[in-house]
């Protein structure tokens, strides 16, 4: 293994051809190409603090599901009328010490954080850091309704948006006015303005030439801040990062550059390109070594078709497919309900329906059937999952069930049958496997 080589004599400017746009999408030579990221501040968190701002400045995580102690800090001691939520006094809020269940944490309030609590965290887990916080459950209505708001106030100022989640989008800034004063930043103080104007919400903007550099310089000065990043910064600003803030570095590639010797971004970037395809394979390594140049030449797509679509639940207590059968069946068929809502409400149908389980070990089983034809009937991908069913062990008990659509097409668009549809080969990975009722006891 070829020891990682000093950053040393190795310049941010280095030529890079393939930062050349192309002539669709070029910008007039005399404008920079300005992308921004925008991510908005403990999305979930500040919303709920819009309702209770008699939380504002304390430890507070949101999530896990709605319990029956919600529904009483509404109704107040008397249990009569729902009480309006910002009269509701601090001392009566549920606290996270006495929190029972397998939730996560979806997000928290800075003032939580700082007690390393953090989002994907088991809310348990975070008791023993912040025993002191205050839960509320994920409203997830509530969230989406502030989502389309800042969303469309983006839209009226920069209309070149790409959506990227409830709470984060990028923006191209090129060609909107104001996006190339002061390197973009201009325009994402206003887009910060009105997007608190209207919401009462804060942001955090990264502008750079790229998304890729954009995303990482939208985390430098949160909360509520703004951070211009041109190509010329990235031996200082970009390089002394850990290469996990590269955006698809995850931890397993990020351990194993850990073990090379490669933790900061700059000592990825001294590689040679041949070594890292070496070590990650041809198109991770080249990868690699094209991000940590900063090269990322990725258009702002302001629509995308999904991949996918889930839902998916992780029960409160194990649950066993014989002994608990009922409650498993109800669950289930509740999760196919939402999966085919989901694709009639966006105008999909699918034609793979899959599912995922996890077993009391944490170990993960995934299956999926593709059907002859599209839909998206919940009873027909109820029928489907359960064919999946048939081909996972179900003698453990199970942590998380989920149901996933997949092979997606806008509903009218649907291609027509191929001849060979009604009989698969053999072989196909909708022929029901010869073992696939053993040793799975009654399914639910």
């Amino acid at each position: 293994m070829a020891p990682p080589r000093t950053i040393s004599g190795v310049t941010a400017t280095e030529p890079d051809s393939s930062e050349t746009p192309t002539p669709a999408q070029a910008a007039p030579s005399c404008k920079r190409r300005r992308i921004a990221h925008l991510d908005m501040d403990a999305f979930f968190a500040s919303v709920e603090l819009l309702r209770y701002p008699q939380l504002k400045g304390l430890p507070v995580v949101i999530g896990g599901g709605r319990r029956k102690v919600d529904e009483l800090l509404l109704r107040g001691p008397d249990g009569t009328a729902e009480r309006e939520r910002r009269f509701i006094p601090v001392e009566d809020f549920p606290l996270l010490k006495d929190y029972v269940g397998r939730g996560v944490i979806t997000t928290a309030t800075y003032a939580a954080r700082q007690f390393g609590v953090g989002s994907a965290m088991g809310m348990m887990k975070a008791a023993k850091l912040c025993p002191q916080a205050i839960v509320l459950p994920v409203d997830f209505e509530e969230v989406r309704r502030f989502s389309r708001l800042f969303k469309s106030t983006i839209t009226e100022i920069a209309p070149v948006m790409q959506d990227r989640g409830v709470d984060e989008v990028y923006i191209d800034f090129t060609e909107v006015p104001g996006g190339q004063r002061e390197g973009g930043r201009v325009l994402a103080r206003l887009i910060q303005k009105s997007i608190f104007e209207r919401t009462g919400l804060t942001c955090s903007i990264g502008v750079a030439p790229n998304r890729l550099l954009a995303k990482m310089a939208s985390e430098f000065n949160k909360p509520n801040g703004i951070s211009i990043v041109y190509e010329e910064d990235l031996q200082s600003k970009i390089w002394p990062l850990n290469v996990r803030k590269i955006n698809g570095i995850g931890p397993k590639a990020g351990e194993k550059l850990a073990r090379l010797g490669i933790e900061s971004i700059g000592q990825l970037a001294a590689q040679d390109e041949q070594w890292l395809m070496g070590h990650f394979g041809k198109s991770s390594g080249a990868w690699m070594h094209r991000v940590a140049w900063g090269r990322d030449d990725s258009p702002v797509v302001t629509e995308s078709e999904p991949v996918s679509m889930s839902r998916e639940t992780t029960f409160d207590r194990d649950l066993h497919a014989v002994r608990d059968r009922a409650e498993l069946g109800a669950i289930f068929t509740d999760l196919c309900m939402r999966v085919a809502e989901d694709l009639q409400r966006k105008g999909y149908v699918a034609r793979t329906i899959g599912i995922k389980l996890r077993y009391d070990d944490f170990k993960i089983a995934t299956r999926d059937h593709t059907a002859d034809s599209y839909t998206a009937d919940g009873a027909t991908i109820r029928q489907l999952a359960g064919q999946c069913l048939k081909r996972v062990p179900l003698d453990k008990r199970l942590r998380l069930l989920g149901v996933r659509a997949s092979t997606l097409v806008r509903r009218g668009e649907e291609p027509a049958p191929q001849p060979d549809t009604a009989a698969p080969a053999a072989g196909s990975r909708r022929r029901p496997h010869a073992d696939a009722d053993k040793g799975t006891g009654q399914l639910f």
